[in-house]
């Protein structure tokens, strides 16, 4: 499986950028949640939005309301569209698909592919 993210760039603060994520490759069974993260430099890789195969939405804290996620019914194709974007948003952000381990948490089923590199200027 692969997992190809792309639309990052460099824009102003204030900007907006839209991400995409295609999921290919021979996937065994439906994915049921998918998810962006990202990662700055120096920093551990973040959970940003999570959106699963009923169209429900969770977001951090920091992009609630400036971030939106959406995908195909098969959660195959995943969007991110960020709009007022801030310095902090820089980072190589990531997509993949996700389950819950024991402890609630979200983990990456797949590996982990190259990300795309947003960087937001001041």
């Amino acid at each position: 499986v692969q997992l190809q993210a792309s639309g990052g760039g460099l824009v102003q603060a204030g900007g907006s950028l839209r991400l995409s994520c295609v999921v290919s490759g021979s996937i065994f069974s439906s994915i049921n949640t998918m998810a962006w993260y990202r990662q700055a430099p120096g920093k551990q890789r973040e959970l940003v939005a999570v959106i699963n195969s009923g169209g429900s939405t969770n977001y951090a804290d920091s992009v609630k309301g400036r971030f939106t996620i959406s995908g195909d019914n098969a959660l195959n194709t995943v969007y991110l569209q960020m709009n007022s974007l801030e310095p902090d948003d820089t980072a190589v952000y990531y997509c993949n698909a996700v389950r819950k381990n024991y402890g609630d948490t979200y983990y990456g089923i797949f590996n982990w592919g190259k990300g795309t590199q947003v960087t937001v200027s001041s």
